[in-house]
């Protein structure tokens, strides 16, 4: 009689639990440090820097963005809901055209956004982000996430990926994508900016990746888009005023 070995292979049991997440909705919550970004900026004086936190108000304020997806495209847009109840001030460019669109089969990204006071429809190939995945590990919204690292060249930012290894799909909020699991939490120059999923809706989406049939805004590429960047950070470095004013962190 022959003997047949059998091996069995250790699978955690969270990935048992839990059936594949190959749609829906997660919302994040953006929290942002008016004086930890303040800090990155180099090129400001300490007594430059006191004087704009004195006439900013608060130092921390926070916000909801909602990421839409499935197996093929993913949605980025600022979520109706308010994160705070003091937050009107924050909420005053939630009616302004956001979202960011990754399709891809086709290989393409569609984004609408205001920058530098200026309405852009931007379309272009989705853009490859240099990633290094680490070892580290934790938990975010339920689900276990490993850590990859990159660097915003246009911004200087640090950033800090968390992907969630049991939902295999390579989008993301904020235009980061491309690892091979949903970015569940980004985190920004060591907590200047944190954007992390609080909350997953596993369903069958309906209109939520639609884009609008008429889009306001200039039509450009990618390129044009990190020239303006450049050429605003330059120009309120040399003013000795924060580049993030008019311009996404």
């Amino acid at each position: 009689m022959k003997k047949i070995l059998i091996i069995l292979s250790f699978v955690p049991y969270f990935l048992l639990a839990q059936a594949p997440v190959t749609e829906g909705t997660v919302r994040y919550l953006v929290t942002s440090s008016w004086s930890k970004k303040m800090n990155t900026l180099t090129y400001l004086s300490p007594q430059r820097k006191e004087k704009i936190a004195y006439t900013s108000g608060n130092d921390e304020w926070k916000f909801y963005k909602v990421l839409h997806f499935n197996t093929l495209q993913s949605k980025y847009e600022v979520s109706a809901e308010r994160a705070e109840r003091d937050d009107e001030n924050t909420y005053a460019w939630r009616n302004n055209v956001y979202f960011l669109t990754t399709k891809l089969k086709e290989n393409k990204m569609i984004n609408a956004y205001e920058m530098i006071g200026k309405k852009y429809v931007v379309e272009d190939t989705i853009q490859a982000i240099k990633w290094k995945i680490l070892n580290d590990i934790k938990e975010v919204a339920g689900h276990i996430c490993m850590k990859a690292t990159t660097v915003d060249a246009i911004r200087g930012h640090q950033i800090a990926a968390w992907f969630a290894m049991d939902i295999p799909l390579p989008f993301g909020p904020e235009g980061y994508q491309g690892l091979p699991g949903l970015i569940l939490e980004l985190d920004y120059n060591d907590g200047a900016q944190i954007v992390s999923a609080d909350k997953i809706d596993v369903k069958k989406l309906t209109t939520e990746l639609d884009i609008p049939a008429k889009l306001k805004g200039k039509q450009v590429n990618q390129a044009f888009i990190n020239t303006a960047a450049i050429k605003h950070i330059k120009a309120k470095t040399a003013a000795e005023e924060p580049w993030f004013w008019g311009l996404n962190y």
